[in-house]
């Protein structure tokens, strides 16, 4: 039996809720540099999955066409 079953779902809501606060606790609010990079990673990668969908969908545009 896996460690889990054996707690029960409330111990495991528990863990799950004391993992969180660990977390929350570590967090701090990003610098405005931090954040401004962060953003423009962020739409550089939408850009780059938007142009390969927009290709993608222009060749098989043209597949079916011909």
């Amino acid at each position: 039996m896996d460690e889990q079953e054996r707690k029960g779902p409330f111990s495991a809501m528990r863990d799950f809720g004391r993992k969180c606060v660990r977390v929350f606790r570590v967090a701090r609010k990003p610098t405005g540099e931090e954040f401004k990079q962060v953003s423009k990673v962020s739409a550089l990668g939408m850009l780059a999955i938007g142009l390969i969908g927009f290709i993608i969908s222009i060749i098989i545009l043209f597949m079916f066409l011909k």
